[in-house]
């Protein structure tokens, strides 16, 4: 049996669990809640591309992703930043939600399933 690897542990979660050569981030929120909706979601993707590297993965073996937004009238705006970012070629399946999220200034959170090298 893989033993499970975790990343950046703390009291409550981890933002990375790795199990089975699959890797399991967290919820990301954005680095500073006031920002626009774009700005927002760059900062998301950044953090996101740096968990998988921690992770020993990367954006193009994303498995799965999930999209939480607070307001689906500014989906347009989180998809520019995704669009910009995602794999050319690997796109993954995704589902996007319109959710009330943990802090009211978050206007996005995205979970990534990704395989691991």
């Amino acid at each position: 049996m893989s033993s499970i690897k975790r990343i950046n542990v703390e009291k409550r979660l981890s933002d990375v669990a790795v199990y089975n050569g699959v890797a399991y981030l967290a919820g990301q929120v954005p680095d500073d809640p006031k920002a626009d909706m774009t700005t927002q979601t760059k900062q998301v993707l950044a953090t996101i591309d740096r968990l998988l590297a921690d992770a020993g993965t990367d954006k193009s073996k994303i498995l799965m992703a999930q999209i939480f937004v607070a307001n689906m009238k500014e989906f347009d705006d989180m998809n520019k930043a995704w669009d910009a970012w995602v794999a050319p070629g690997n796109s993954p399946p995704r589902a996007t939600v319109e959710a009330r999220l943990a802090n009211p200034d978050y206007k996005v959170e995205i979970v990534v399933t990704a395989a691991v090298n």
